[in-house]
């Protein structure tokens, strides 16, 4: 996926967020994947609280979106109160109907490139406990598994039990 471009998504992307979104737990279930995302779970809502004190990132090839992802600075819920040495990123999804085998794994080299970039040294993320599949994903990724936390509070559902995985970055600016 040569032609790949990602920026930083408006307002009037939110429906097409959500789209995505749902789309990635419809295809997760079809793959035997329970637990870790529902459609219907997130609404607009949920994109914009995230874009006043993160980021949320489209990817797009051909004109189409492929992806997106939230970037978030901080996550006491999962990491509790760190230093800023972290970005979070949070729901990276791509449209499996239109997109290549790869094109997650890009968006999360563009979302490491992007946390670098501000002078931050690590990418952090998690994963639901027991999803052996997701947690290889991102072990393969660069990623180590350094915790586990229970009850993490979620948007729209009950609490559940998580992989902390992190990856160090090489500092690009600051």
């Amino acid at each position: 996926m040569n032609d790949i471009r990602f920026r930083l998504a408006t307002h009037a992307d939110l429906p097409c967020v959500v789209r995505l979104r749902d789309d990635a737990a419809r295809w997760m279930l079809a793959q035997g994947i329970k637990g870790q995302w529902q459609p219907g779970e997130l609404d607009e809502d949920h994109f914009r609280r995230v874009m006043t004190s993160g980021e949320v990132w489209l990817a797009e090839a051909a004109g189409l979106v492929a992806g997106a992802w939230e970037l978030w600075w901080e996550d006491e819920d999962a990491w509790g109160a760190q230093p800023p040495v972290a970005g979070y990123v949070h729901r990276l999804m791509v449209d499996h109907g239109s997109v290549p085998p790869g094109t997650g794994r890009l968006l999360l080299q563009a979302a490491e490139r992007r946390v670098a970039a501000t002078g931050r040294a690590r990418v952090r993320l998690d994963c639901l406990a027991g999803n052996a599949r997701l947690t290889a994903y991102y072990l393969d990724a660069g990623y180590k598994a350094v915790g586990h936390k229970a009850g993490k509070p979620q948007p729209g559902g009950a609490p559940k039990s998580f992989t902390l995985l992190e990856k160090a970055v090489p500092v690009r600016g600051g």
